[in-house]
Formats: C-alpha cells, structure tokens, sequence
C-alpha cells in the first residue's frame, strides 16, 4: 500500500488525510500543534456548526476523526524533508520515508525582525541549509533561531561550513556588507564576521520545507495547481500555506482535493 504523510493537523491536513485513507492509501499525519485554528476563541462562519465553536474544539475533533478512520496522527515536530527515491520526513523523533507528502502547516511565518535582513537574502541570507549550504562550504555562517529545527538546520551545514555559530533573534540587531554578506550587528553593537545567515525561527513551515525540494514559491507562498500539486511530482500543499482567502471552509477545499489528487497518481 502507498504512503503519505500529512503535515499538519488542522482542517487542510485532516481534510487531505480522510480523502487519502478513504482512497486506499496509509496515511500518517505530523503535527506539531493545532496552529492558527487551535487559537481561534470561536469560529461562527462555517457550515454546520449554528452555535458556533472554538477553535480547540474544531481541532481536536477533526483528529478524533481521522483516528476513528485508521488514520495515524503523531504529534511530532517535523525538522527535515528530503528525497532518496521516496520523500524522506525527519521528525525530532523518527525518520518516516512516504511516497507522497501533503504540506498543511498554516501560512509561512514573518520575516525576523533585523534590520537589512531582506536585503541580504540570496546574498548571504537564507532559509534553507540544504538547498544553499553548499555554497557556503569552508566559511563562517551563522543559525539564527534556538529551537530543534534550527538545530537540525546547524547540523547540515556543519559537515560544509568552516565554523557555525548559533544565535537568537534577541541578540540580533542587523546585518551588513556590501555585495554580499559580511556581518551580523549584536543587540550589545559587537560585529559577528560571517558570510552566510541561515533563518530558522520557530519550527519549519510549509514553505520551509517545500523550498527544501526545490518546490516553487510565491512571495512565500507555496505555488499548486488546480489539484494542490506543487511542482515536485508527489509533493502537495493545501491551506494558508498557498496563499488565498484564509479561512477553514478554503482549507478544507484544498485538503481534500490535494487528498484525491494524493490517491489517483500515488495508485496510478
């Protein structure tokens, strides 16, 4: 039987994921938590519910429905996506291989708050060690977040870099050269010599890791077609992450075509 993975649990994975396993395919679902919905007070705009609900509930409903299908769901922080024939999902805990991935993780988060940052990005500063880490081999480079993905992101580039240097956003101030980059400003005005900055806020996004596979993106956003197909064959994304009217009613659209787009070309 195919495997796909489904990152994310709100109603875009859960959506995707019902479709999937309804279609014959095994399918686990990732999560690391129950994002935007989870901390909506109340929703009162979707159909079927005339009282309304909270956010919580409708998220922890929705699991409740998948597990009552068979459905895995693991609450794991996803770190890694990679591809060795089969996509490759590393997760703080395990590696799971799939034939497919559904990216439902929620709209991309804000750019860091450091001055100059988007100047710099491609030309020093970027969002993915995997895709650009080789560029950056025998040099000074820096990760900027202290979660598990960006530890994760510090372990790819320490094999390539010369030396690797963790930081905070709070220690941050900006960064400068001229071309290219050469410096992070410290909060205290110290100059950090580096060639590279590799932005790793939080936990990996949708777009984190659809960049991490050479997927296209669109000022952020995560590009698909009419099916929820990136342009990674067997790679699809549904929700806020592609952009549009951010609301459940869209996600759960989305989730479900990206599910049977998922089922006709994985079985085909």
């Amino acid at each position: 039987m195919k495997k796909l993975i489904v990152a994310g649990a709100g109603p875009a994975g859960i959506s995707a994921a019902l479709y999937a396993r309804r279609g014959g395919l095994d399918v686990i679902v990732l999560y690391m938590d129950g994002g935007a919905l989870e901390k909506a007070d109340r929703i009162e705009n979707y159909y079927g519910f005339p009282e309304g609900i909270t956010g919580r509930a409708l998220f922890e409903r929705g699991i409740e429905q998948a597990q009552n299908l068979g459905i895995e769901v693991r609450r794991e922080e996803i770190v890694g996506l990679d591809f060795d024939g089969r996509f490759v999902v590393t997760t703080t805990e395990t590696a799971e291989r799939a034939d497919g991935i559904v990216l439902a993780m929620g709209s991309p988060r804000k750019v860091p708050k450091v001055e100059n940052i988007q100047a710099f990005e491609g030309r020093g500063v970027s969002y993915c060690a995997v895709c650009d880490g080789f560029f950056f081999r025998g040099k000074d480079v820096a990760v900027l977040g202290a979660g598990d993905y960006a530890a994760h992101e510090a372990e790819v580039l320490r094999p390539l870099a010369g030396s690797v240097t963790m930081l905070s956003e709070n220690e941050v101030r900006a960064v400068e050269g001229g071309e290219t980059l050469e410096h992070v400003i410290m909060a205290d005005g110290s100059h950090l010599a580096v060639q590279g900055l590799f932005v790793a806020m939080g936990s990996a996004g949708s777009g984190d890791l659809a960049r991490k596979l050479g997927a296209k993106l669109d000022n952020g956003r995560i590009v698909v077609d009419e099916n929820g197909r990136t342009t990674v064959p067997g790679l699809y994304a549904a929700g806020d992450s592609t952009g549009g009217l951010l609301q459940v009613a869209k996600a759960v659209s989305g989730g479900a075509v990206a599910g049977m787009a998922a089922v006709r070309e994985l079985k085909a």
